[in-house]
């Protein structure tokens, strides 16, 4: 049966999944967002032929599987062990290094098999599918490499392996190492073996010097350390935009029918991911994506934001369901697309523009905001204060109903109260004053339609009577003070009606697919450093720690989790979840200075 008991391997171009015993079950190409070529994690195995897709190194007898990562990097390493003590180890990665300057990140997936002891048999079944699920138009071979062509891509698998082995998935004995290399339908200009090598050990070195270079906090550093990588290995390196996993279509919880794609680039949550990765140091990856935004801002100010792109910055094609692949655990349906991308939903443009905001402040940054950039954000901001109080579809996406959010509502307030403080920055009198007025026109309509003197909290609509996980992040984005009384109260509040056992719901009303039936694992994140925030500082650790032991085994975490039995659902890994662990190890961390 499927799980999310996973490693995630990729470089900024592609990403794979990998369960316990070596098989690939997941990776699109040639982009995050493109046709899954590999997809038995939404469909079981069958027959040769069937267009299942997967890509499998077995151990005949194998009674034994071991998986971790190599230290400090995102290669993943797989130990089989048989029945008579031979032994293999698969070692998986996909190359990313320094190149004559550039950052080297082909279309490429590299697997070395090593001999550690015994007589070991093996079996590689290599049987890519194409246009989600269904079989290849064709497979050719020459004498060392294999072609597997789809409609709109051909790819090309080289191996020291016997050819005839690999196409007719026979047994065969591993007496040093055997290597292969999945990637385009290009010649290598070298053996497979010292391809596989030498790509192995740049890659190495490449990422441990990445993570050498992040300012992490003195406790939970692997956790931390693993959650930075894994939203490193979500940006994708040509354009900078950031996707919300690589996944489509994993349920939010069985039978449900809450199955989204969300391999795109949501606005909303790449702010969240550049903002947790500069916290750590890691300030490129903000550059990248806000040239992606200012790309798209650039199209136009005449048209609203879409919430969501495709990592190419072009708009969604409309969302539809696929057949011909099953579901994960045979649970529907397939979706590609997202219809989030008709939505209306306002707190975009305040998240575009906090995106920007750290050009202006962080003199880390090679090129720095100026006059020029802050006027072509100043449009952003007129959206922020023409739509604060008009009804959206809210960053839950509800999609049979618009409300007034108060978190829209919200990010639209920070979009103009961060133009003001750049504008101020600037030496910008006139415009200072102009963003600043209308930010706190906007606050004050927003503080008093959004709070419910007869509960004595914030609520998640204007003029409403209902709580949403959103409110916790209230004081992170400086709308109220941490001791706040009305925060203080709207927390207390947010812990009495939607904690469900140890985990936060982002909400607890039927909605336009039933009561939710998992939590939403960021909303957990928000409640821990909100406690820590109005003191309750033992108790938020406590929750961190509980949360942290409900990652899989290689420390990722997907979008949802069932509150009874900690399962992991929904689409994995999920960048939002990986944000919250970071953001919480900061905050509640013990200062270096302070830890011995």
């Amino acid at each position: 049966m499927a799980s999310l008991d996973l490693g995630l391997i990729g470089n900024g171009t592609i990403g794979a999944f990998i369960d316990p015993a070596g098989e690939i079950t997941w990776a699109c190409f040639p982009r995050f967002d493109d046709d899954p070529m590999f997809c038995s994690l939404l469909k079981e195995r069958a027959s040769p032929g069937d267009g299942v897709g997967f890509f499998a190194i077995e151990l005949l007898d194998c009674v034994k599987t071991e998986q971790r990562y190599v230290h400090n990097t995102p290669v993943l390493v797989t130990r089989l062990t048989d029945s008579g003590g031979g032994a293999i180890e698969i070692t998986d990665f996909a190359p990313r290094f320094e190149h004559h300057g550039r950052i080297f990140c082909p279309m490429m997936l590299v697997r070395r098999v090593q001999r550690l002891a015994g007589h070991p048999r093996i079996r590689v079944r290599a049987r890519p599918a194409q246009n989600y699920g269904q079989p290849l138009s064709a497979t050719t071979y020459g004498s060392n490499h294999i072609r597997y062509a789809g409609n709109a891509l051909v790819l090309r698998l080289t191996s020291d392996a016997a050819v005839t082995a690999i196409l007719e998935e026979s047994a065969f004995f591993v007496d040093d190492a055997v290597t292969l290399v999945l990637g385009p339908d290009e010649t290598l200009q070298e053996r497979a073996d010292d391809v596989g090598r030498r790509f192995l050990s740049e890659t190495t070195a490449y990422w441990r010097e990445w993570v050498r270079s992040l300012a992490i906090p003195f406790e939970w550093q692997d956790a931390v350390i693993r959650a930075a990588i894994t939203l490193k290995l979500n940006v994708f390196e040509d354009t900078g935009a950031i996707v919300a996993a690589l996944t489509t279509s994993v349920p939010e919880a069985a039978d449900s029918t809450r199955n989204w794609d969300y391999r795109f680039c949501w606005l909303r949550d790449a702010y969240f991911v550049v903002t947790a990765l500069n916290r750590l140091g890691a300030t490129k990856t903000m550059e990248r994506y806000l040239s992606f935004i200012l790309n798209i801002v650039a199209e136009g100010t005449d048209r609203r934001l879409d919430p969501v792109y495709r990592i190419t910055g072009r708009r969604l094609p409309p969302e539809r369901v696929v057949e011909s692949l099953p579901g994960y655990r045979g649970i529907g349906p397939v979706r590609v697309g997202n219809q989030a991308a008709e939505q209306v939903q306002h707190d975009v443009y305040g998240s575009s523009i906090l995106a920007a905001t750290h050009v202006f402040f962080d003199r880390r940054l090679t090129h720095q905001g100026d006059e020029s950039l802050f006027r072509r954000l100043e449009p952003l901001g007129e959206r922020c204060a023409e739509m604060f109080d008009q009804p959206d579809a809210g960053l839950w996406e509800l999609r049979g109903r618009r409300h007034i959010h108060t978190f829209s509502a919200v990010m639209c307030w920070v979009g103009c109260e961060r133009l003001g403080r750049i504008a101020k920055h600037l030496g910008l009198t006139e415009r200072a004053a102009y963003w600043c007025n209308r930010a706190r026109e906007m606050h004050e309509v927003i503080a008093k339609r959004a709070w419910n003197a007869k509960l004595g909290t914030f609520v998640a609509t204007f003029d409403g009577d209902t709580l949403d996980a959103s409110l916790l992040q209230l004081n992170e984005h400086f709308f109220v003070a941490d001791d706040d009384p009305r925060f203080v109260a709207t927390v207390r509040a947010i812990g009495k009606e939607l904690r469900r056992g140890e985990f936060v719901f982002r909400y607890t009303q039927a909605d336009d697919f039933g009561t939710p039936a998992n939590a939403f694992l960021v909303c957990t994140f928000w409640y821990i450093n909100a406690l820590a925030s109005i003191g309750e500082r033992d108790e938020a650790r406590r929750l961190f720690e509980y949360v942290l032991a409900c990652r899989n085994r290689h420390g990722l975490l997907a979008e949802h989790i069932d509150p009874k039995t900690n399962e992991q659902w929904g689409n994995f890994v999920q960048t939002y979840s990986m944000v919250g662990l970071i953001s919480s190890a900061i905050r509640l961390s013990k200062r270096w200075d302070q830890a011995f």
